[in-house]
Parts: C-alpha cells; structure tokens; sequence
C-alpha cells in the first residue's frame, strides 16, 4: 500500500477544512448515525464487521472477562450484537445506549427476532439517564473518540458505576490513527542474510499532540459517502479524563490482528506491527455512591430478584474499523 503523495494529502486537508468552513464547529453533521444506520447494520450482522470480530472485539471481550450476574451498560451500542452476546452470556441486566434513534430501531428489531433479554434506549452518553451506582460494568466500545463531551461521558459511566465497577473501551489508537495525518508507508528491501526481498512497515504520523474535530467519510455505496464528526484526543487527555472521573487504568490492550484479519484485509499484517486501536479497562475507584442509591451489589445481596428478569427490546452500534479500509 503506497502511502498518498505531499499532494494528495494537501488536497485531502483542504476538502475537509472547507467542509468544516460550511458546518457551525458547535453543531454535528445533521443525523449521519441515523443515516449510517442501515447500512452499519448490514455490514455488522450479529458477529461484527471483519475489523470488530477478528482485531476490536477480542480484546474488549478479554477484558471484559465474565459478565454472568453482571448489571451492564453499553455505551455506542449501533445495532446491538455485543450487548445481545453479553445478555447471551449470562449478564442479569443489559441496557443498550445509543445517540441515533435509526440504530436503536434496528437493535430492536434484532431482539425481537431473537430475544436474549437485553434492552435498547436512545440516549446521551454525557447526561445519562440512571442513578448513581446503577451498573457493575459500562462498555463502549469504538465509541467515546464520536463523542463531543469525551469528559462528560467519563464522568458519567464513573456515576452509574458502583464502587469498584469497571468500565472497559476502546477507541482509535491516539498515537497512530490520526485522520488523514497518519499512514502507512512499507519499504521492500533486500535482506542479504536470508537472500530475499522483505517489507519494512512503517507508520507515520504527523500532528500528534494537535487534539481536533475530524470528519471521516463513510463510503455506503456508488458515489455515496456519509461523513461524521469524531474528536482526535492524546493518551494524556484520555488519562486525565479518566482521572478526573475518579477511574483508574487497571489493564489496556493493543488489539492483535486474529487470522481471519491477516487473510482478509491488506492492513492485517501490518497490524502485527503498529496498532491501529487501543482497548482500556478502568476501575472506579472503591468510594461510597452520591445519593442514597444501594449499589447494586447490595441490592443482591439484601434483595434477591424473584421470577424472570425483564425481557425489553434493544438496539445497538458497532464502529469504526472499518472507516480505515480492507
């Protein structure tokens, strides 16, 4: 894969500067999830897009580890296949969030063709509409790099979070996925110790530490692109955020490419080398809930559920990924 030329990326830059010119900073793009929507949910099925289940995926599941008995959130659901596995899984409740209404619809309809017990609501990741100490797990995965208020949303998951909960996300890696300003670059050289030509994999990376609005284009189909509006954050706005909100980094990953992705995507094995996305864990930190809310692991123990658990339709949403290519 050639890198594009000084050129192109000028030209590149300039198309999305004028595209920002023409939408107010304060406002996002007009309904993109929702007209995403449809087409998100053809490509993610009930396993994920390739870039999910065979590179994202894993390692947020690995992390997320057994969620049997779990209260459990998923922020950025799209259409709903991973809070539907964790219902699948065992998990006592899960609730479904996402900011577009269309990929909510379309969650729901899944659940309703094959109920597993979650439940889906349209919402907004940085005003959430549950109590303090509501869940022992909030997910969000692909999700908080969309999300204008990255700082609110932390703070948020910290709340609904009981003492000691957990909240597991991934998002583009920081330090080497920054929109067009980041690419590849591979070298053929010959290597005199083996007698062959091998590739040299490089990432390079330019306006790190130049934190910004970035449109991405999604491209669903002839002549068609649907743009949406993410946030370029460092590692250090990421870790104060989560400081801030009172979690602390208990284990991150950077997600290895699986074999399905080696033998699918032109990028998988240079994935091998550079990551492409970062997966966190964070724990909150063990401080008693605002509010007179009982954690939820309280509740258990004082107030067993008797009968069957709700059983309420749901949405859900994916991401990303795959705006990166084959």
């Amino acid at each position: 894969m050639r890198p594009p030329s000084p050129r192109e990326q000028a030209r590149r830059t300039r198309v999305r500067e004028n595209l920002l010119r023409h939408w107010d900073p304060a406002w996002p793009m007009p309904n993109a999830w929702d007209r995403l929507a449809k087409w998100r949910d053809g490509a993610t099925g009930e396993e994920g897009d390739l870039w999910h289940r065979a590179l994202i995926d894993p390692a947020v599941r690995r992390l997320v580890g057994r969620v049997r008995g779990l209260e459990l959130l998923e922020v950025g659901c799209g259409n709903g296949y991973l809070a539907r596995a964790f219902a699948s899984a065992g998990a006592t409740t899960v609730v479904g969030l996402d900011a577009s209404s269309a990929s909510v619809r379309f969650a729901r309809a899944r659940e309703r063709a094959r109920p597993t017990g979650a439940r889906f609501e349209a919402g907004d990741a940085s005003h959430l509409r549950f109590a303090d100490g509501s869940f022992d797990l909030v997910v969000a995965n692909m999700a908080l790099m969309d999300i204008r208020d990255a700082r609110g949303a932390f703070a948020e998951a910290a709340r609904v979070l009981v003492p000691g909960g957990r909240l597991v996300f991934s998002v583009c890696h920081p330090c080497f996925d920054v929109d067009e300003r980041t690419s590849w670059s591979v070298e053929r050289g010959f290597d005199p110790l083996t007698r062959t030509f091998r590739d040299t994999v490089f990432r390079k990376v330019h306006g790190y530490r130049d934190e910004r609005r970035i449109l991405t284009p999604w491209p669903v189909g002839r002549g068609k692109v649907v743009w949406t509006e993410s946030y370029h954050r460092t590692l250090t706005t990421y870790s104060r955020y989560l400081h801030d909100a009172g979690l602390l980094i208990a284990r991150l990953e950077e997600p290895w490419p699986e074999a399905e992705m080696l033998s699918k995507s032109v990028q998988g094995p240079y994935l091998r080398e550079i990551p492409l996305h970062l997966v966190v864990e964070a724990v909150r930190r063990p401080q008693a809930t605002r509010g007179s809310r009982t954690p939820v692991r309280s509740r258990r123990a004082t107030a067993p559920r008797s009968g069957s658990r709700d059983r309420t339709s749901g949405s859900g949403s994916a991401r990303r990924g795959s705006r990166t290519g084959s």
